[in-house]
């Protein structure tokens, strides 16, 4: 089955750099589209950044644009979050996500079907 196990949270200082991994396993990896959501305390999943099932194509949630960028490595079935200048609204814990279908564009969040167990992410200030 398909399994997302994100890595590389923790705790940040305001102004700081954290780098999240998601690794993929269980599907043809290069084939799909993945993405990055994150949920902070009392709020729904929001989305933070997609990437295109090709690389070829990224987008970003207001917020975070910028700041954060989405990479993925096809050869180990890894996609990364670079998140630079942390804000303390950043503090979330963050989520993996991959479409549900092949070569997809990462356009709309009801189109992300597995998920990851999620990482925390916390920014002091």
């Amino acid at each position: 089955q398909v399994q997302l196990v994100e890595s590389g949270g923790g705790l940040a200082q305001a102004g700081e750099s954290v780098r999240l991994s998601c690794a993929v396993s269980g599907r043809t990896f290069s084939r799909f589209a993945m993405g990055w959501f994150r949920q902070a305390p009392g709020k729904e999943r929001a989305f933070v950044a997609s990437i295109a099932w090709n690389g070829r194509r990224t987008q970003y949630a207001d917020s975070v644009r910028g700041r954060f960028a989405i990479s993925r490595d096809n050869t180990n079935n890894t996609v990364f979050l670079q998140m630079n200048n942390l804000k303390h609204e950043d503090t979330a814990v963050y989520y993996c996500a991959t479409e549900i279908h092949a070569y997809g564009l990462g356009l709309r969040a009801a189109d992300f079907g597995f998920w990851g167990q999620g990482t925390q992410v916390t920014v002091s200030s």
